[in-house]
């Protein structure tokens, strides 16, 4: 018999919810209380999964913490996991995302971070080391801050080659090596920066997250601070694919695990409000890697509604049929069960849930 664990990381704490049916959920939680958990990644490659958390202390700093026994105990190094070497001058703010590597790659688990680095693990992630490649390229001294920091926040391995790896920045824009990190080259073209004289430039869009098509892993879909994209090369060149949506700007988006072109949006106005459009609550969905957009809400909250997804708080996991789960700022998770046709409250009156995560485990 199989079940879902899906971990809820907000503001003051992580909130770990396990399921045998995706309807009934029991939770556990506050682990970290009063640690904001800005990152979530579950490991399913060992004997045992093991759960990897970024947690952040306004006292004592960030750091990467790990449970081998679904979160009955944690443990954390005795040295700082993720820490920048003397000679970059700087210290770690935040691990904005945890990703483990592929089956060809065992033990390998990388970290995106503030500022904006990848940082590599060997060790199921114990320990990690610089990409001092990325960290020294010559466009990064012209990178900016977006208005959450300037984090590398999203993280896609190809499944195909251990060595490939593309990256986002906010606002660096997409980054991608073939060569397992020794050199990295900017892969933006097509994506437009509306705030700046050159609207395509080579690097510097603001980009809010990637995610790639599980069915074909040479598509990305992209959502920028103003606009939603698709490539069907690794990056080489993106497409505008926002033209069926009601707002082009949103931070969280996500695919389907199985479906080829199939991937999942909350957009938000474009306006400095930044709130839900239309001030409803609305997932939008495409089945046709974008060529058109439909609004998913059977379940949802009818009423004028507030909740802002964040980047990393949408989310599928791998189950059958998938299941997509989001978390807002209102402190409330949602669940769906059927690929987002409908929805469920699983969760509510948490802090501000910042990440998502959700697996099938046996």
């Amino acid at each position: 018999m199989t079940e879902t664990l899906l971990a809820v990381g907000t503001q003051k704490g992580l909130f770990l919810g396990r399921s045998p049916d995706r309807a009934a959920w029991e939770f556990t939680g506050p682990h970290f209380a009063m640690n904001a958990i800005y990152s979530v990644a579950v490991d399913r490659r060992g004997d045992r999964p093991r759960i990897l958390v970024g947690a952040d202390s306004s006292h004592w700093g960030p750091s990467v913490w790990w449970s081998d026994d679904l979160g009955a105990s944690w443990q954390e190094p005795s040295s700082p996991a993720v820490r920048f070497p003397e000679h970059t001058g700087t210290s770690l703010e935040r691990v904005w995302q945890l990703q483990p590597a592929g089956p060809e790659a065992p033990g390998v688990v990388y970290a995106g971070t503030q500022p904006a680095a990848l940082f590599r693990s060997t060790d199921g992630g114990e320990s990690f080391v610089l990409d001092e490649a990325l960290w020294s390229h010559p466009q990064r001294a012209e990178w900016a801050a977006g208005f959450g920091g300037q984090g590398l926040h999203s993280i896609v391995t190809d499944p195909r080659d251990a060595t490939a790896l593309t990256v986002a920045v906010s606002t660096g824009g997409v980054y991608r090596t073939e060569d397992g990190g020794a050199n990295w080259r900017p892969a933006n073209t097509g994506i437009r920066v509306s705030f700046l004289p050159d609207e395509y430039p080579e690097f510097g869009q603001c980009v809010h997250k990637i995610a790639a098509d599980p069915a074909d892993p040479d598509r990305l879909y992209l959502q920028n601070h103003g606009g939603v994209y698709r490539t069907d090369d690794a990056g080489e060149r993106w497409t505008d694919i926002g033209a069926d949506l009601p707002a082009t700007f949103g931070f969280g988006l996500a695919t389907h695990p199985r479906r080829p072109g199939t991937a999942y949006l909350f957009p938000l106005d474009a306006d400095y409000a930044r709130l839900p459009v239309d001030r409803r609550c609305r997932i939008f969905r495409t089945t046709d890697a974008g060529a058109s957009w439909q609004p998913l809400s059977t379940g949802l909250p009818t009423e004028d509604h507030y909740g802002v997804v964040l980047r990393d708080a949408l989310c599928t996991d791998d189950g059958e049929p998938a299941g997509v789960y989001f978390g807002n700022r209102n402190g409330e998770v949602y669940g769906s069960a059927d690929a987002g046709d409908s929805w469920r409250l699983i969760s509510s009156h948490l802090p501000d849930v910042l990440c998502v995560r959700a697996v099938t485990l046996p």
